[in-house]
């Protein structure tokens, strides 16, 4: 297995798989990989242990001229995405290199996964923080979905901060936590997580080894 502990990858959409038992299990499949490494850092030189993995094909018209430059210093063709991520050995990985999923991931293990969830636009109280709304009778006039009050009069005579209103929902980063791998397609580079995780279809997220298992 990688010591590399993330890889990005593409949300393909949902689906089921069956079990020895004929048990249907919900999983999310995910592109994952391959990635290449574009830079290789260390404390020796810049103060911390990382590398930076590129992912996704790009246009050339597309990447600007320092950019371009940055992958081609490395022998990678310009992508996407770029991210770096710490690594506890540097010295484990060259410029140039290729992981794919099969090298992180494995049957049975965990994984979190990180993405921009769906975004919903301006949403209602009842949409955005489940509130049940008012009654909808007893001389209830058109306010069935409304939050109500919002706060007292005179004193503290403002609204605190933090108050549940209606307002922007969705579009935020959201990490999914303890995701068991289902399956592994290595001659797809297809990861297969029992459960769903955040964002819509075709948009890229961030796969890493889960920080702490539930049971």
């Amino acid at each position: 297995m990688s010591s590399l502990n993330g890889i990005l990858g593409t949300k393909l959409g949902m689906t089921q798989i069956f079990d020895e038992a004929a048990r249907s299990i919900p999983v999310t499949v995910l592109k994952a990989g391959p990635v290449h490494v574009v830079q290789v850092k260390t404390i020796e030189k810049d103060g911390y242990n990382a590398i930076q993995i590129a992912y996704g094909d790009a246009k050339p018209a597309k990447v600007n001229k320092p950019t371009a430059g940055h992958y081609a210093k490395a022998g990678v063709a310009p992508s996407k995405h770029l991210i770096e991520v710490k690594v506890d050995d540097p010295s484990e990985f060259t410029i140039g290199q290729e992981i794919k999923v099969e090298e992180m991931f494995e049957v049975g293990g965990r994984a979190d996964v990180s993405g921009v969830s769906k975004g919903k636009g301006f949403s209602g109280v009842m949409k955005r923080h489940n509130f049940s709304g008012q009654g909808a009778s007893h001389g209830n006039h058109k306010k069935h979905r409304a939050p109500g009050s919002i706060g007292a009069c005179a004193t503290p005579s403002r609204v605190f901060k933090g108050m549940r209103m209606a307002g922007r929902m969705g579009g935020e980063k959201v990490t999914t936590l303890s995701l068991v791998v289902a399956g592994v397609d290595p001659e797809r580079g297809l990861l297969m997580l029992n459960g769903s995780v955040p964002g819509p279809k075709g948009s890229v997220v961030f796969v890493r080894e889960a920080v702490k298992a539930r049971g």
